[in-house]
């Protein structure tokens, strides 16, 4: 057996037998000389070629190894990290579970809480009222059972027939899932 101080190198081709009697054989994936482990891919069980099988190996538990060949010390060095673009990501995410958490709380109908999802995601100045979805600070009201004749504005506004193209899309896009017998007939546009 291997002494527990031996390093194994990432991508050397290893050979074990366990106190079980199992041998294994694959490609050094990690190492953890710590714990005492190792992490092999091997060939898949199932003979798929395309595939591979991932056995992690407790050194402890090993009565034979052998390093059949030696793995490449050289690695390409890990990308920098674009710290401000994560930040960004995380700060998105939040806030969309956030919305989508204040779409739940509002004990609405499921109806009314995939249209403030849907709205929410394209547009950020979304909450409730009570069970109306307002947007941009009242410029636009939409009251249940949140159909196109439910929302109110501005019948002049830009925002007005935006939203309304975002609710008739909204909508259609229900009717086309799967799941559209779950909508009430009132919601759907004429």
């Amino acid at each position: 057996m291997a002494a527990v101080s031996d390093i194994f190198t990432v991508g050397s081709i290893v050979w074990c037998r366990t106190c079980y009697n199992a041998e294994i054989e694959g490609e050094v994936m990690a190492f953890d000389p710590q714990n005492k482990t190792l992490v092999l891919k091997c060939a898949a069980t199932n003979g798929n070629p395309k595939l591979n099988d991932v056995q992690f190996i407790n050194l402890s538990l090993v009565s034979e190894l052998q390093v059949k060949k030696e793995g490449n010390c050289f690695y390409d060095a890990p990308q920098s990290l674009n710290l401000h673009r994560l930040n960004t990501r995380v700060r998105n995410q939040v806030e969309e579970k956030r919305r989508m958490f204040q779409a739940i709380a509002a004990n609405v109908s499921p109806e009314g809480q995939t249209l403030f999802i849907a709205l929410s995601k394209t547009i950020q100045e979304v909450r409730w009222r009570n069970s109306d979805i307002i947007i941009w600070n009242q410029e636009v009201v939409i009251s249940p059972p949140y159909g196109l004749a439910n929302v109110k504005g501005n019948t002049n506004s830009t925002e007005l027939r935006y939203i309304l193209k975002l609710v008739e899309k909204h909508l259609q896009d229900l009717s086309l899932s799967p799941q559209s017998s779950a909508v009430p007939q009132s919601t759907q546009p004429s």
